[in-house]
């Protein structure tokens, strides 16, 4: 089994912003598998077949920086461990569009990463990470709760659908065959 964990912050107010990239990728990716998802206090979850194997798909609302609490949760309902879990997020250092795809690590400084960390007591699982880029005039908590610019859009919605397929290479074929073709 593989959970599929997309950050974002919950409510139109932050549909489409730069925090919200993991949101925008894990609801293609069900999308494409034609999951449905249901919406429970602490979190939006969906699950089904893949490739011979179950996965779960979540989106935590409890906020970025606590979305580790619904995470646990869910590992907790599903007993996934953390080597079966897929997290997928913005990355500030990381130009826009561009993906970086790691096994596993430190958070980077991301709240959202450091709040799973600190719920499920483990760094070992995957990353997909989606490059908001930064700038250096905005404070970084305006930038990453700013909608993407018009000349953006297009990378990001090439950043999105390449993540969302990357999730299925890493299920399918493995965290390095994925670090490979989209690193």
């Amino acid at each position: 089994m593989w959970l599929v964990v997309g950050l974002g912050n919950p409510g139109a107010r932050y549909s489409r912003t730069r925090h919200n990239a993991g949101f925008l990728v894990v609801e293609r990716f069900a999308a494409e598998q034609g999951l449905d998802f249901r919406e429970k206090a602490d979190y939006r979850i969906c699950d089904g077949p893949f490739d011979g194997e179950r996965i779960v798909v979540m989106e935590p609302l409890t906020f970025m920086n606590r979305s580790g609490t619904a995470v646990r949760k869910v590992i907790d309902k599903f007993s996934v461990s953390p080597e079966s879990m897929i997290v997928v997020h913005d990355d500030l250092d990381i130009p826009t569009g561009r993906l970086k795809i790691r096994r596993k690590g430190s958070s980077g400084g991301h709240k959202g990463v450091e709040s799973i960390i600190q719920n499920i007591g483990s760094r070992d699982f995957v990353r997909v990470k989606i490059g908001i880029g930064r700038d250096e005039e905005m404070p970084v908590e305006s930038y990453v709760l700013s909608k993407f610019r018009r000349d953006e859009l297009p990378l990001i919605r090439e950043a999105v659908e390449r993540a969302a397929e990357s999730i299925g290479t890493i299920i399918a074929g493995g965290v390095d065959k994925a670090m490979n073709r989209y690193n």
